[in-house]
């Protein structure tokens, strides 16, 4: 969870000064080996390569390599990109447990909001 964390943090960092290449490229490197630690090896690798996701798996990974090559701009966007498409399952997950903390689900359940997420991420769990 530490590498993950760290890589997460890296990657942040990395964008707020200016998409530094160097700062992100070591958040990708920790994001990944955080991931592959997390859920192992196989399964990390099963994940990322399955047959409905080789697009997804793709930009991301391109992301990282083009980062890691020196154009962190174009890779930062093929890899938010590549994310979104891998992880787009679990987003309904995140939005039914964000309803239940007490602030963020208040805004989170106001009108507009509400609608937009429901609309977008499936009314599954109200």
């Amino acid at each position: 969870m530490g590498l993950t964390g760290f890589g997460v943090f890296f990657l942040f960092f990395g964008m707020i000064l200016f998409f530094d290449k160097a700062l992100l490229a070591i958040g990708n490197v920790l994001f990944v080996a955080g991931l592959a630690f997390v859920i192992g090896l196989e399964r990390t690798f099963r994940f990322f390569f399955q047959k409905h996701k080789m697009k997804a798996t793709g930009f991301f990974l391109g992301g990282v390599f083009v980062v890691l090559i020196g154009w962190p701009l174009i890779g930062m966007i093929f890899e938010i990109y590549g994310f979104f498409l891998l992880f787009r399952g679990f987003f309904p997950v995140v939005v039914g447990f964000i309803r239940r903390v007490p602030v963020l689900g208040s805004l989170l359940n106001l009108p507009g909001i509400r609608s937009v997420s429901n609309h977008r991420f499936g009314n599954i769990f109200f």
